[in-house]
Order: structure tokens, then sequence, then C-alpha cells
């Protein structure tokens, strides 16, 4: 795809937010990317224009049959002023997977990394400088054909917004407390639970909501057969410490494979710390709690970097985890992951991609 991205200028700039006051999906810089598909041009007319809303036909497909997929990515300001991305070649090959799975034509994704470059460059004043904050970038894609009939549509739009944020958990590394879920599921070895769709998001409203009402952050979820073998938590993927070696469920299909995820486990590989991949029941979480080895436990995803987990409740059995503080291995973690990101740390890996060198 060679295409020349066109800009359009708004009247006015938005007043930037305060730094304590951004939290997480609160506020949206000026300018967003927009790019179009129909069945006879392909992918057409991408362009930066006024963050504004949009305009739908009451039977655009997307509200009916649910053809929306996502992705979830940072740009951080570097301790050397630059602005630089962590690994966005793992969260396009992830969208075109989404592409794939969800009946939605595949995005160029050269093309698509250079065009939120360029919306990062257009938009670097709203990178937030501060002790865990960033700029988070969220490209999507949804159908707008306007048609009832059910098949994939043949015209979709593909959007990347931007939005300053701060730690996703509040203060962030202090241990959540997490609700094991036993009467819904989530997603199915087979289904679309590997990918990074709208629906299964809506599918695990309903549990959190009780959880929260419970006073617990977030659910984890178990295989929806059994409803026996740990999968992962709403935002993140989850990892456990269980004597000296860290366990992580193995992908099957149903689970999300995430870019954080990977690199947990290439960081552990590096440091020669054991670390599994493997089917890990819930029970087995339980038991060795109650052999005094289970050591830490800790959730890895885009949003929350690295969030230790301080209690588990299942079936009204709790437990708590390295007496409610964080781990030695969490810690260690985030400081290097967050290190890598924001420059302060050397990248053995080459994770990071630079944007632009930020002018003043």
């Amino acid at each position: 795809m060679n295409q020349e991205i066109a800009f359009i200028k708004r009247e006015a700039l938005k007043a930037k937010p305060e730094i304590h006051s951004l939290g997480f999906g609160k506020y949206f810089s000026d300018y967003m990317f927009v790019m179009d598909y129909d069945i006879n041009n392909g992918w057409f007319d991408p362009r930066i224009t006024p963050y504004e809303p949009l305009t739908l036909d009451p039977a655009a497909m997307v509200f009916h049959y649910g053809q929306a997929i996502f992705e979830g990515m940072k740009a951080y300001k570097a301790v050397d002023g630059t602005i630089q991305l962590f690994r966005p070649d793992k969260n396009m090959a992830r969208l075109n997977d989404s592409c794939k799975r969800l009946c939605i034509p595949e995005i160029d994704e050269n093309f698509l990394l250079g065009a939120i470059k360029q919306l990062v460059l257009t938009e670097q004043d709203w990178v937030p400088e501060g002790e865990g904050t960033s700029l988070y970038i969220r490209p999507f894609i949804f159908s707008t054909e306007p048609y009832l009939g059910v098949r994939p549509s043949h015209q979709y739009k593909l959007l990347v917004i931007l939005s300053p944020v701060g730690a996703y958990y509040g203060d962030q590394l202090s241990p959540v407390k997490i609700y094991v879920e036993e009467q819904y599921v989530r997603a199915v070895i087979g289904g679309v639970g590997h990918v990074k769709t709208a629906g299964n998001y809506a599918a695990s409203l309903k549990a959190q909501e009780k959880a929260e009402a419970n006073g617990y952050a977030q659910i984890l979820w178990l295989d929806a057969k059994e409803n026996k073998f740990v999968e992962e938590v709403g935002s993140m993927n989850i990892f456990f410490k269980i004597n000296g070696e860290v366990v992580t469920p193995k992908l099957n299909g149903s689970i999300l494979p995430g870019v954080t995820r990977d690199s947990v486990i290439q960081l552990l590989n590096h440091w020669n710390i054991p670390v599994r991949e493997e089917k890990l029941s819930i029970e087995e979480v339980f038991a060795a709690h109650n052999r005094g080895e289970l050591e830490e436990v800790f959730g890895a995803g885009t949003a929350a970097v690295i969030s230790p987990v301080g209690e588990l409740n299942w079936k009204d059995q709790t437990i708590t985890i390295n007496d409610g503080q964080i781990g030695q291995i969490s810690q260690r973690l985030y400081d290097e992951m967050t290190g890598i990101q924001l420059g302060k740390k050397d990248d053995p890996f080459n994770w990071t991609v630079k944007v632009s060198q930020v002018e003043v």
C-alpha cells in the first residue's frame, strides 16, 4: 500500500488534562487516523482528521453482527526526550490475526504502523511525562455496510485514537484482589478468545460487575469446558510463581497471546528463571498455597504492564499471596519492562521503536 496520508487541521486545540487527573481512557487527543474499505477499492483514503463523533447508518452491520476488533499499545516519553513505541510489530500482526478470524480484510502492517507513528508525532504534546504515564494507542476496525443479511460486511472503517493515561489500577504496584469466576465463561477453544474482538469484552461484563460488587478488581476466568483450568484475567494474562518456578497457562486458542505476556517469558528466560507454559488447574494453585509454595501471582498486559495479585477468591475460599505485598519477580519485571519502555535500561531484544525526536 503506497498512499499519501492526508491531514485535515482542526480550528482550535483542546486543553491538556492535568497529569494527576488522567486515570485510564478518560481523555482523547486532538486528532485521529481514519481509513475506509470497500470491496471494490480495498483500503483507501487514509487521513489524519480532528477527533470527532462518527455518523453511521442504523443498519451498519457492526450494530447487528458485531464485526469489531481492536488493539492496545502505548507511546512513551523516553528519558532522552524521544517518543518510543514498545513492540508495535506484534500489535500489527495480532490485529491481522483478529481480521482473519472475524472475516475482516487484512491491513498492510507496515503502512498502518507508519500511520500510527505519524499520528503520534502530530500529537507529541499529548504524550505525558510522569511515573506510570503514557499515551495509549487504540487502533480498531468495524463493519459499516448498511445490510441486515448475515455475512461478512463489504465495507469497513479503521480508526486510531489516542488517550493520555496514568496507571490502570491507580496505585500501579499495589496488589489487586481477584475473583475466580465459576458461573460465567468468556471464551471457548475454536471460538474467538484468542483475538481482540469487542464481543469478548461484552461477554465479560456480567461477571466483572459481580466481582466488583464483592470488592474485587478483576475476574480470573477458568476454561469453559471443565470449569477447572486457569485461563486469563479480564485485562491481562496471568502468572504464578510456585516453588521457585513461574507458570503461566499455555496458549490454547481461547487465551489471548499477550504482547506483555510474551515479553515476560523472554525476560525470565533471559534471567535464567525457570518459566513454564502449561495447563494449570485452579485446584493446583490453591493446593500450592496450602503447601506454602505459592510465592507470587501477577498479571501482565499493555494497560497494567505488571500487576501483582494479593488475593484470590474461589468457591468462598480466600487466599492471600505473599502477605498482600508485591513479590520480588513482579517488581523486577515491572522495573525492567518500564525501564526499557522509557529508555532508562538497555534494550537487548530491540523491542522499542523510536517515533521521532521531540521538538521543544
